[in-house]
Order: C-alpha cells, then structure tokens, then sequence
C-alpha cells in the first residue's frame, strides 16, 4: 500500500511543480540538460507542464482509450528550443494547478484510461507526481542548484518503481535477449534513512519464479544496492546523483542488476 493518499498525491503535484520553478529561477532557458540528453532547461519545463495537461485532458474527459500526447514528444519539443523562462514559469505553475484541480474533481476511483491496468485517477495522481519530482531533479542538474526528495515522495516512487518492475512487460525477454529470471536472481535495494529495525526502506526482488515479484524486507541477495532515499530514487531512474557514481554502494551481481535496470525502465522508453 502506498505511503501516500490521493489527497497528498494531488496536493503534491503543485508542490513538486514549486520547487521545480524555483530551481530554475534566473537560469538561462537554453542551458543543456545532462540526464535528458538534446533537450535545453526550456524544453525540459515544456515536457513537465505537457504531461501535466495530457493527464488533466485524460482525467477531465474521462479518455476510454489513449489520448495523443502531442505536448511532451520529442517533435512537439524542437519548436520550443528558444524559450521565456517567465513564460514557462507561469504556465507551469497553471497546469499543475488545474490538473490538481481536475484529479479532486473527479475521485480517485472513476474510471479513465491509463497506461496500465489500474485505469483510474488515483493512477495519474500519483505518476504524475513522480514524473514531476524526478524531472524536478534534471531540472536542478541543468541549473546548479541542490536538490532533494521528502522521504515519504521518495518511498512511494520506489515502490511504484518496483511494482511496475514486475509487469511481463519488464520481465518477458525480447528475441536473442539473456532471461531476466532465473534461480538464484534477486536484489536487495537498502535506503539508508528509515528508522534501523524497520523494513520501511528495504525492498527485495525475486525473479526466482516463474513471474517476478518484490516485497518489503531484508535478506542476503545476489546482488544489493544501498543509499539514501534520494540517490536510490536517481539510480533507479539511470539520473546523477548529487554524490556522483558513488551516491549509492553496490554490492554483488552487477550484470544482473543492469540487466534488471534496463528490462524494469521499459515503461520509459514508451
């Protein structure tokens, strides 16, 4: 069960969308942005306030099949290569608002299109708000500026995170690929923060069986990754993080773990 309600999740996509405009506050619009390779920061904001409107029309419209998401493509993204930033910054804060506005509007359990099979408002309350956070920091790469993660966004983006590590999609080998399962294949993910004793910051994958699945928990592992919240949301999602390659300790089978890295992201390539 997620950390987080639907309440928080929609009051969480204007906050997330805040601190992402005050991270680029004063920075040129046409700075490169590292981790999204061939955008610039102006780009960046059009594709986080893009989303944003997409999901507002798929909620608001209550969409029965997938909506064209011709705001955040890479074709919609090279006609706004020369942006204003006070321009951005007002429209951003706007969508963010409004599609607030259109998820509590709506419920968390009508029935709209999704990308996967939890077609409901609630599903976009909280992808959204992820999308905005991890954008949030190639946002403040881009800029120079620090950047952090509350500790209950960031568990909760670790657990949708592996949740979605365990559709077929993730784990179904493409022709010629290596199999992602098989025995003795699991991994161990460790955040340095939660309370010790607990098991709120640890998080184990199996893909022993015949289908993976993951859990909450400690155990020895063939491979283990331990961080803080912060850099494992990052390392995750193959950003920087704000100590370099050495923002997280790895510690066993590393092919394996790229391996899982690579199948799990399927849903960002889409």
């Amino acid at each position: 069960m997620s950390p987080l309600n639907f309440d928080r999740f929609c009051a969480e996509i204007p906050a997330q969308t805040d601190l992402l405009r005050s991270h680029v506050k004063g920075a040129g619009m046409r700075a490169p942005v590292p981790s999204c390779p061939g955008w610039n920061l102006g780009q960046l904001l059009r594709h986080v306030g893009g989303a944003h409107r997409w999901a507002e029309e798929i909620v608001r419209t209550r969409a029965t099949g997938p909506v064209p998401d011709d705001l955040v493509g890479d074709a919609a993204l090279a006609r706004h290569a020369d942006e204003d930033g006070a321009v951005l910054d007002a429209w951003l804060a706007e969508g963010a608002e409004r599609l607030a506005r259109t998820l509590r509007e709506a419920g968390p359990d009508a029935e709209v299109w999704s990308v996967t099979g939890e077609r409901t408002p609630a599903f976009w309350a909280r992808r959204m708000t992820h999308e905005t956070a991890v954008h949030r920091a190639d946002a403040a790469l881009a800029a120079g500026t620090d950047y952090d993660l509350g500790e209950d966004v960031a568990l909760d983006a670790l657990d949708e995170w592996m949740t979605f590590s365990t559709f077929p999609e993730a784990v179904e080998a493409p022709p010629g690929a290596p199999a992602l399962l098989g025995p003795g294949r699991t991994l161990h993910f460790h955040a340095t923060g939660p309370a010790p004793g607990t098991t709120a910051g640890e998080w184990l994958v199996d893909l022993t069986g015949a289908t993976a699945r993951w859990s909450r928990g400690h155990a020895n592992a063939a491979v283990s990754v331990r961080g803080s919240l912060t850099d494992l949301v990052l390392f995750l999602y193959r950003r920087p993080t704000p100590g370099g390659s050495g923002g997280v300790e790895i510690l066993g089978d590393e092919p394996l773990l790229d391996l899982w890295l690579e199948r799990a992201g399927f849903w960002l390539k889409e």
